[in-house]
């Protein structure tokens, strides 16, 4: 179960083009906003990632706005697993469970999840905020995913399990978030 004790969130490389050209990328970006947006009401570490930026471009705007004064760990692998500065940000935080969104669902999340699974990691999926250029693409990285032992959520659902309790002040905060 998520909990804010336990649960982190990883933000695969929603930059440049790319990230307006994939299936519904409107709703890939607010969805990933509303979750960037209560991961730090529930002060859960967050690391976000681009993919060669000098290539694809920076983050979002929207997104990297909601994300400062953090910065971005740059890599070149798909798997995020295989940048050091990506495995050192995981031990650091020492935290079990982590929530992963972002692009594309069957490349870059998709061997970066089987990397974090493979380490011993638990991971959710965040299928509303995931996507990729093709919508059969993201729908075979989440049933694959699914199979390999990755759990599926949404953002409504992770906010809901990671707050537990209506009369929460986080609840009242993340409330109008999901409204």
């Amino acid at each position: 179960m998520l909990t804010i004790q336990n649960t982190g969130l990883v933000v695969v490389d929603i930059q440049g083009d790319l990230a307006h050209m994939v299936y519904e990328s409107d709703t890939l970006i607010h969805n990933t906003l509303m979750l960037i947006k209560a991961a730090k009401v529930l002060e859960l570490p967050i690391i976000y990632l681009e993919q060669a930026p000098l290539k694809l471009g920076k983050t979002v705007i929207t997104l990297s706005e909601e994300l400062s004064p953090r910065s971005p760990i740059t890599k070149h692998t798909f798997n995020a697993c295989a940048a050091p500065e990506f495995l050192d940000a995981l031990k650091q935080h020492t935290k079990q469970n982590w929530l992963v969104c972002g692009i594309e669902a069957h490349i870059c999340v998709y061997q970066s999840v089987l990397g974090m699974l493979n380490l011993g990691y638990s991971v959710d999926v965040v299928c509303d905020a995931t996507s990729s250029r093709l919508a059969e693409n993201k729908t075979l990285a989440i049933n694959k995913l699914s199979r390999q032992g990755a759990a599926m959520t949404s953002v409504e659902m992770a906010l809901y399990e990671l707050v537990g309790d209506s009369r929460t002040p986080a609840f009242k905060a993340i409330l109008p978030l999901i409204k």
